[in-house]
C-alpha cells in the first residue's frame, strides 16, 4: 500500500469524504485529490506533516499515533533517543544522570506532566 493509499484510507475512515478533509485541513480539494491519485511525493513537507497531525499518523512511516499524543513531542522523542543510542555507555549513564538531577530542580520539570 502506497502512502497516499494509506492516508485516503485513514481520511475516509475519519472523515465522511476526502472533501470535508480537504475544507477541514484548508486545502484545495483538487490538490489534494490529485495528491492521492498520483502519490504524495509532489505535495509541500509542511503540508504533510499538517495532514498527518490533524490524522494522528506519523509523518515518516504513516502509522497511526495515540490519539493524545502530539506529533511535535513524538517527533523531539525520536531525536533525543536517535542521540542517545549514538552513545557509548558512559555517555549513556551520564545522559541519565543529568536527567536524574534535573528533574529534581523545580526550574527544569515540565508543567503540567506527572513526575514518574
Amino acid at each position: 500500500m502506497t502512502k497516499a493509499e494509506i492516508l485516503k484510507k485513514e481520511i475516509l475512515k475519519q472523515y465522511r469524504s476526502v472533501r470535508q478533509f480537504a475544507l477541514e485541513m484548508g486545502i484545495p480539494y483538487s490538490t489534494l485529490v490529485t495528491a492521492l491519485e498520483r502519490g504524495i511525493e509532489g505535495m509541500a513537507y509542511g503540508t504533510v506533516i499538517k495532514m498527518c497531525d490533524k490524522l494522528s499518523m506519523n509523518p515518516v512511516d504513516f502509522s497511526s499515533l495515540e490519539r493524545d499524543t502530539n506529533l511535535g513531542e513524538k517527533l523531539l522523542e525520536n531525536r533525543v533517543m536517535q542521540y542517545y543510542i549514538k552513545l557509548n555507555q558512559e555517555g549513556r549513564d551520564n545522559v541519565l544522570g543529568f536527567m536524574e538531577d534535573y528533574v529534581q530542580i523545580d526550574k527544569y520539570k515540565a508543567k503540567g506532566k506527572k513526575n514518574k
